[in-house]
């Protein structure tokens, strides 16, 4: 059995859950989502004692693939739930000198050290800021933001001898000492 998928998703208050067939809305005050899912799963809604849930279940829960797609539709459910009423967030950093990070209108405008300034688009239901070196990505979509900001990070990735690049909060590079430490050692 799938001990995540066996959970019930308890839906807070102001958000209204609809599902039709395999598709699940939620709607709530930071958004609204919308999820196809794999008809190997049953999503039904139930209430109890007035508390709103959804319900995923699987028709053989002694199959493998089945107790794999049991867990991750109840997370993805999960995640919809409470990306409407609190937003995922993720910040990139970016480090080196003369590197800089504007906004134009929505969009951002990454100065990292190429011969030209590289727009990046941002797309419909999310939300960036910049502060400094420091851009923050948010959304309902939790899928949707870590892509986002995988590839805004991926236009120039830390490198490991001066960490220069764009890299997560709290993201831990790898440093390598130069040629002229090496040699000094020896």
């Amino acid at each position: 059995m799938s001990r995540i998928g066996k959970q019930p998703v308890i839906i807070p208050d102001g958000v209204t859950v609809s599902v039709q067939g395999q598709t699940v809305t939620v709607k709530g005050p930071k958004g609204e989502l919308v999820q196809k899912f794999n008809s190997a799963v049953n999503i039904a809604l139930k209430e109890e004692d007035g508390i709103k849930t959804i319900v995923v279940t699987v028709a053989d829960e002694t199959d493998k693939f089945l107790r794999a797609q049991w867990g991750t539709v109840r997370a993805i459910i999960q995640n919809m739930v409470k990306g409407v009423v609190e937003f995922f967030s993720s910040q990139l950093e970016v480090n080196g000198v003369g590197y800089r990070v504007n906004m134009k209108g929505k969009d951002i405008v990454l100065n990292i050290g190429f011969s030209h300034e590289v727009p990046f688009i941002i797309p419909k239901g999310i939300e960036a800021s910049v502060e400094g070196n420091l851009i923050t990505i948010k959304g309902a979509n939790k899928h949707l933001v870590g892509e986002i900001a995988a590839n805004i990070r991926r236009i120039r990735k830390p490198e490991p001898y001066k960490g220069k690049g764009i890299k997560y909060i709290g993201e831990v590079v790898r440093r390598k000492s130069g040629k002229a430490q090496k040699a000094a050692a020896a």
